[in-house]
This record gives C-alpha cells, structure tokens and sequence, in this order.
C-alpha cells in the first residue's frame, strides 16, 4: 500500500509587495534584495484575512481535484505558525467551515517545516485501516508578524497556502520515504520572542518589538546549506535511489542563494528544480505545496516523476518527502 497525493490546490492574496514599494518603507533597495534572496514581489493578506481564510480556499480546490467530499475526510492536519488564534487550532475552523465533521482536526507547529512534518504525520495515520483520506495544508500568513521596520527580514516573506488531499492507493505512485528531524539548540536563531507563556502580551513586549520575526540570517544560511542535502541524501539512500533519479526538486523557498548552493552539491540541474520565490518570497510552510499544485496545474508534473521535497525552519527544524508522482 503506497500513500498518494489524490489532488492539490493553493491560494494566494490578491496584493502583490514589491521590491519598489520596499524601497519606500525601509532602506533597502531592488538590487540590493534581490543579489540577497532572488525575490522581486510577494503576496500580503489583506488585513481581514486570516489563515484559516487562504486554507479553506486552497482546501476547497484540493478536494475537487481529488474527487473528494468533505464528509469523507478523517482528519485534518493544518501546518502553520500563524495560527488564527492560540486555540483553537486553525484545522478545526476549517474543518466546521468545509463541513467535514466527520474528521479530527489539529495545527502542527514546525514553522516552514510545516507542510512536510503534516505530511509526514498524515502518512502515518493512513498506515492504520481506521483512515481513509487527509486533508493536509501547509499555511501562513508571515506578514502579520514581519517588522517593517527590520530591512533584514521584511524582504523576505509572503503569504499563502497550499492544500493536499492524501488516500491509500496500491500501485507504484505514493510516498516512498519521510524523514523528520529537529535541532533544538538552534532555536534562538529563528523565533518571535513574545506572546506565549515566557514573554505574554503587554505593553512592554508591544513597545519593545517583540512581536515581529528575529532572525539571525548567517546562521539559517549556514544550517540550510547542510541540512538540505543531508535530507536529501538520507530520503534517496533509503529509497535506494539517487539525484540522478530525482525529476522534481521542491525545496523550501526561504533564499536563492540557498537553494543555489544545494543544487550545486547535490547536481540537480535549474531545470529540475521548482523555485517560485521571485514572486511569492518565503511562504513558510505554503512554500512547498503552493509550489506542488502549481506545478501540477501547469502540467510540470507526469505519473512517474520521483520528486523530491525538503524543508526547514523554525525550531530549528527540518525533514523532507520522497515521493512517485501518481495516483490509481
């Protein structure tokens, strides 16, 4: 029994960010941004749009593509850091708003990791004869928590979200192989400090800026460049395959210059590799699947293709998915 992807959808804001209107908020420049990240636009939420908004459209889409009525979902998995609410989960306003009340519903936090540690888990339960079909979506709204302000980070993200209908199927097409990891003392290097339980919303953590992104750019760039080929190597060795049989390479779309330095070391050549950044930026955990059914939609994508998806993020976390494109 192979998990498949039975059908896939996305949705994207209307607002297009670019680099002009950048140059008119912080100082930076075109160039500037786009020799650092590769991205010329990205899409922003208007401010009453949540996450749960993008993943309902994108959900909508990914079931009708699949064949697929709500009532037969068993479980919803949204992965986002951009939740609609601490609680409840963005997956149970989805799941009342799709009428899909048969499933459970819950949000996975692995930051832009999302989508694939959802997948992961997902494939897990459809290991078991109790489920049938998921409904996995990957989303985020990074632009209610981007600092304006902070030239290093506001360049970089965008909003979306991307929806996956996964079953069971019995021939070739299906995931091959998941792996998951997370490296804990990197946490520091990528986080919003404020409105949890360490640092709970006030007037100090508002007047101090705690509530925006914090990156340490160098030390992302530096654990990215490893951890996307050791995900890689580790996905394909189990799979007893090699780059040479990848046909797709889906990485996460958080730098160019990153994903560059992967394809060089992993000699996957540009034209085997999805990169949208240019004109969505980083869409966290959106990153991945908005690009899959986007792909899919442009006939990128044919029974049989071996792609190949890789992640990470926040946490700092990591993992990817290995999979033959198809269905039964």
């Amino acid at each position: 029994m192979k998990v498949q992807i039975l059908g896939m959808g996305h949705s994207l804001p209307d607002r297009i960010l670019n680099n002009q209107e950048l140059e008119q908020m912080v100082d930076t420049s075109h160039e500037w941004i786009v020799e650092r990240t590769g991205i010329l636009e990205r899409r922003i939420a208007d401010k009453d749009m949540a996450t749960s908004d993008l993943c309902w459209q994108a959900a909508k889409i990914a079931l009708e593509r699949s064949g697929t009525e709500a009532n037969e979902l068993d479980l919803i998995i949204v992965g986002t850091s951009s939740p609609d609410m601490l609680f409840p989960s963005t997956a149970c306003i989805v799941q009342d708003r799709l009428g899909a009340g048969k499933a459970a519903a819950f949000d996975v936090e692995a930051g832009c990791t999302g989508f694939v540690y959802a997948l992961g888990i997902a494939e897990k339960f459809l290991l078991s004869p109790e489920y049938k079909k998921i409904l996995v979506i990957g989303a985020d709204l990074c632009s209610r928590f981007t600092d304006y302000t902070d030239r290093n980070t506001c360049v970089l993200f965008g909003d979306g979200a991307g929806a996956a209908v996964i079953g069971k199927g019995n021939s070739g097409p299906g995931i091959l192989s998941t792996y998951l990891g997370a490296d804990g003392s990197g946490a520091r290097h990528l986080y919003m400090p404020a409105g949890g339980s360490a640092l709970p919303p006030s007037k100090e953590t508002l007047e101090q800026r705690l509530h925006f992104i914090r990156m340490d750019g160098n030390e992302i760039f530096r654990f990215a460049t490893k951890i996307v080929v050791k995900v890689s190597e580790k996905l394909l060795t189990g799979a007893g395959l090699s780059y040479q049989d990848v046909d797709l390479f889906v990485p996460h779309q958080a730098n160019l210059r990153i994903i560059k330095t992967a394809m060089k070391r992993m000699r996957i050549p540009k034209e085997k590799t999805l990169i949208n950044l240019d004109y969505f930026g980083n869409m966290s955990a959106a990153c991945i699947p908005v690009g899959l059914s986007m792909a899919e939609e442009a006939g990128k994508l044919k029974n049989g293709d071996l792609v190949l998806m890789v992640a990470f993020g926040a946490g700092l976390s990591y993992g990817g998915i290995l999979l033959r494109w198809g269905r039964d």
